[in-house]
């Protein structure tokens, strides 16, 4: 039986429709793949706005940084208010600024004396027109005494020191002995030099001392009238640095010996060129102790600088930044010299971060004061007799805020919603701890590393001025009277008059370094010896003692 025409026509009806559900399906799901494609690649583009937005603030907040690196405040020296705590402008306006200068409740300074200064009297008299009476005529008689004032001057001249050496003539008859005899001439610093030591000494502190240009020197001796050559001072200071090696190398032995120190590491210009080596670029090492500060000039940043310097069985203890390569050092690897790291710099991290991230000051000033009462507690342990009551509570003070903090960080340090650049500058924190801490438990390691910095402060401004040191030899002999000068300013002793009195005893050795180099140390000078090189105005003990050779 054949199917009614409307069932023929009902299948190819029935027929198109399952096509088109077939291609509405597989459209549907061309469709569904696209969306999950498409919203797969949102969530990576959102991923990526993320991590772009944060790149971004980063990069912001180290833009912050290097602003202020360039244009703020480059010195540690706190000031009446100390803004570096506050960073907020608001607890800035509400703290009153002290007025410069002397301040109404404190007591004025003591008047300085002068009475070790030479005095050159000079007479004032009337005019002779004026030595009578204005009504009568009759002449002023002379009471005799004067009234008397002082002013303070100085006078810098250069002359010429003739030297006029008496001869004399033998009237005997003797034979075999010269007709003629001359008084020796005076001793020289360098042998047929014109310059005597006077000028040398001058020059030596010009440059090394105040960190002045030669040039700037020898310009302000034309305006006296003493024009002398570059080529001369150059040739001088050459024929110079022989006779600083000793003291030098002796500063050297008693700075390695075992104890307490300080380093720290500035660039310096040496301008030769050096196998191996791109540029001009060295470094200028610092070691401070006790009683010695050492300058090393050298190619190298690396640890072998510091390993050379101390052996691996040296022990005590360092103060140091957080440069690794101090950590790299064999004996600190060794476990014999322990590293103490600064809280400058640690302070450092939390003001760049408070600088860097406006959102971020509220967190960086509670740590910074944190740090400030670390500080306070310390000054008052050390200015207290160490079993004196009041020490003893700032130490417990001091305790106690070493161990908040450690407890503080940690919490920090376990959120996962902690900033990066808080968790950056907490996890430096928890990584240098112990060798922050070590002043705890010993008084005598300071919190931080300023000493070696200001240190290395004067090279760092001789380098603006001069440019470093043209020469190999100009290298050694910065570093040498970097290390001399420093280390008599350690001992508080004027260096015009020991340099005058160690090149007077090189001048009366015949040009050449005195034998007995211990004689002009510091730790081995009597108390009178001591007490004339650091008060101004007097020489060396004796001619006696000058003459060490």
């Amino acid at each position: 039986m054949e199917p009614p025409p409307w069932a023929a026509e009902l299948w190819q009806e029935v027929t198109q429709l399952r096509a088109e559900v077939a291609h509405l399906r597989r459209e549907n799901l061309e469709l569904r793949q696209q969306a999950g494609y498409w919203q797969s690649r949102h969530r990576d583009a959102l991923k990526r706005v993320a991590v772009l937005e944060q790149e971004v603030e980063r990069l912001q907040g180290e833009n912050r940084k290097l602003q202020d690196q360039l244009f703020g405040r480059k010195s540690e020296q706190q000031t009446a208010v100390d803004r570096s705590n506050q960073l907020d402008d608001a607890e800035e306006e509400t703290t009153p600024k002290r007025k410069r200068g002397q301040q109404a409740d404190r007591p004025g300074p003591k008047r300085r004396n002068y009475d070790h200064l030479p005095v050159v009297p000079e007479f004032r008299d009337l005019p002779e027109e004026a030595r009578v009476c204005a009504q009568c005529g009759e002449p002023l008689l002379s009471k005799g005494d004067t009234q008397d004032s002082e002013q303070i001057e100085i006078e810098v001249r250069a002359y010429r020191r003739r030297i006029r050496r008496r001869r004399y003539r033998r009237v005997c008859q003797c034979a075999g002995l010269p007709t003629t005899f001359t008084a020796p001439p005076p001793p020289k610093l360098l042998p047929k030099g014109l310059l005597g030591t006077s000028v040398w000494v001058e020059i030596l502190l010009a440059k090394f001392a105040n960190h002045q240009p030669s040039e700037r020197l020898l310009t302000q001796w034309r305006w006296l009238g003493l024009d002398l050559a570059a080529g001369t001072v150059t040739d001088g200071l050459q024929r110079l640095e022989p006779l600083f090696a000793p003291i030098y190398e002796a500063l050297r032995q008693r700075n390695q010996q075992p104890g307490y120190h300080l380093a720290d590491e500035t660039r310096w210009l040496v301008f030769i060129v050096q196998e191996g080596k791109v540029g001009y670029g060295w470094w200028l090492w610092v070691f401070s102790s006790s009683d010695s500060v050492v300058y090393i000039l050298d190619p190298s940043r690396s640890h072998a600088v510091p390993d050379a310097h101390w052996s691996a069985e040296t022990s005590g203890v360092l103060v140091v930044d957080r440069y690794s390569a101090y950590k790299a050092m064999a004996a600190v690897k060794a476990g014999r010299l322990l590293l103490a790291f600064c809280w400058a710099h640690v302070r450092r991290d939390f003001i760049r971060v408070g600088k860097g991230w406006v959102e971020l000051k509220a967190w960086a000033l509670a740590w910074l004061r944190r740090i400030r009462d670390l500080y306070r507690l310390n000054r008052q342990r050390l200015l207290q007799p160490a079993d004196g009551e009041l020490a003893i509570e700032a130490d417990r003070g001091l305790r106690q805020v070493i161990a908040a903090m450690q407890a503080q960080r940690e919490q920090e340090l376990a959120e996962p919603n902690l900033r990066e650049p808080c968790r950056k500058a907490l996890t430096s924190l928890q990584e240098h701890w112990q060798g922050l801490t070590l002043f705890v438990n010993d008084p005598r390691i300071p919190m931080d590393n300023n000493s070696s910095e200001r240190r290395a402060r004067g090279p760092a401004l001789g380098r603006k001025n001069y440019y470093g040191s043209g020469a190999l030899w100009s290298g050694r002999l910065a570093a040498m009277l970097f290390s001399i000068f420093a280390t008599l300013d350690l001992a508080k002793l004027n260096p015009r008059l020991w340099l005058r009195w160690y090149l007077d005893s090189c001048a009366a050795a015949g040009g050449q370094a005195p034998p007995r180099i211990d004689a002009f140390l510091p730790w081995n000078l009597s108390s009178e010896q001591r007490g004339d090189l650091s008060v101004p105005g007097s020489g060396p003990a004796s001619a006696d003692t000058a003459n060490t050779s």
